[in-house]
């Protein structure tokens, strides 16, 4: 049974002007004009690769199976012109998502799927693995995990002796310019997963990365409050949607 969500996504796509009485039996043996661009958009992908594809043609070959009967490139350009880039579509909350025109909240929570799925990849390029080893993997990882969330989260990752990845917990989610983080919490729980390392990660919704005098005074925090333990904090990387700062690269630990 079709939804009113369904139905509503449907709609942007259901106006068909109304033809002649003589010209009916021509309009029902009609090919929509897009069913030709959706087989030669397949074709280029499987010949020359995604490569070979701008974002809207990647996000269109998606909205293919989404949108199954209507034309998806002004849906797939809308989409990019809200957001910005593909990643940003796929890290945009369902709420805001619905806001374009052509998306309902079937699609909306699709692409959601998609972009967990993505997640989940990315994760498993790194767990189990010598992060320090696999560092552009562990950065590719955290900001597609965290450079559009819309609040700070504040997530750390535990390693091993031979520093690969045992566990990756988000510890406190804030508000749009503050997580609460606490030192003690932090070392407790690294004790209980036997890490004997640690790397912190929080995201800056404003999209800028750069360290804040307060981000850096709390590290200093949990570095002392760790090293007590014997647990060593490698660094702390903060993402944004204009890319990571590094701690340790900067020098600030």
């Amino acid at each position: 049974m079709a939804t009113q969500g369904d139905d509503d996504e449907r709609s942007f796509f259901s106006e068909v002007p109304v033809r002649p009485a003589a010209r009916a039996k021509a309009a029902v043996d009609e090919k929509p004009h897009y069913l030709g661009h959706r087989d030669r958009l397949r074709e280029r992908f499987a010949s020359a690769g995604p490569d070979a594809l701008p974002d809207y043609e990647l996000l269109e070959l998606l909205l293919f199976r989404l949108i199954p009967r209507a034309d998806t490139k002004p849906v797939a350009k809308a989409l990019l012109a809200r957001f910005g880039t593909l990643a940003e579509v796929l890290g945009a909350p369902v709420g805001l998502l619905q806001e374009v025109k052509g998306i309902g909240p079937t699609v909306a929570l699709e692409l959601k799927v998609v972009a967990a799925t993505a997640q989940r990849m990315a994760r498993g390029e790194v767990h189990g693995r010598e992060v320090l080893a696999s560092w552009q993997q562990l950065l590719d990882y955290c900001r597609s995990a965290m450079a559009f969330e819309a609040r700070e989260q504040f997530r750390i990752l535990f390693l091993d002796k031979k520093n690969a990845l045992i566990a990756d917990e988000v510890q406190q989610t804030g508000t749009v310019d503050h997580t609460p983080v606490y030192p003690r919490e932090v070392v407790k729980r690294a004790l209980e997963l036997s890490a004997t390392a640690i790397i912190l990660v929080h995201n800056h919704p404003s999209g800028d990365p750069t360290p804040s005098r307060a981000d850096i005074e709390m590290t200093k925090e949990i570095i002392e409050a760790a090293k007590r333990l014997g647990i060593s904090v490698h660094d702390h990387i903060i993402i944004g949607r204009k890319g990571y700062s590094s701690m340790k690269g900067l020098l600030l630990i």
